[in-house]
């Protein structure tokens, strides 16, 4: 499991489908590096925002605001304010942890004979991906902004922002180029 995730909505009187008298402020996160769903409980007096990036790791004494982590859910059990906001916080995970994700256009190998890993990424095609290459044999890539300006792509974060999208929205991805189970 993660030690960190981002807030992708904080429901401070819980689910409304739940029936309990006493309902329960739920937080739905993301997990930093496998993206699980998770359903967590915040710690009374918490103060919390969408976008946040919260310690969920099982050092208790380093949940500063995060109480339990509940379950795990489906993406089709996020609320319409997590699915509009999970967009933004995967640019922002791959933003922040560019190193990992220039390492795939830096590394990224072929699936089989016909396809290379490189082709599923939204918006880039058999050209694009051959210009990859290419470029990567003569230097491999320091950023994406190198990325971008040697192969003239516009935003490579967006595209994996937009398969990690793809694939949480699918389970049954066959392949699954960045998405933990």
């Amino acid at each position: 499991m993660d030690d960190f995730a981002y807030v992708l909505d904080y429901l401070k009187q819980g689910r409304t489908s739940d029936h309990n008298f006493h309902k329960t402020p739920l937080v739905i996160i993301i997990g930093e590096t496998e993206f699980k769903f998770l359903e967590a409980i915040p710690k009374e007096n918490a103060i919390l925002t969408v976008g946040d990036r919260v310690y969920i790791g099982k050092d208790q004494a380093k949940r500063d605001r995060i109480s339990t982590v509940k379950r795990r859910i489906g993406y089709e059990e996020l609320t319409a304010s997590a699915v509009s906001e999970l967009p933004y916080t995967l640019e922002n995970i791959v933003k922040l942890q560019k190193n990992i994700y220039l390492k795939f256009f830096n590394d990224a190998q072929p699936i089989s004979p016909r396809m290379h890993s490189l082709e599923l990424l939204p918006g880039l095609g058999n050209k694009t991906m051959w210009s990859i290459i290419e470029e990567r044999e003569k230097k491999p890539f320091d950023s994406f902004e190198d990325l971008s300006e040697r192969v003239k792509i516009h935003h490579p974060e967006k595209m994996i922002a937009n398969r990690i999208t793809q694939e949480l929205e699918n389970r049954n991805e066959k392949y699954k180029l960045f998405v933990k189970g």
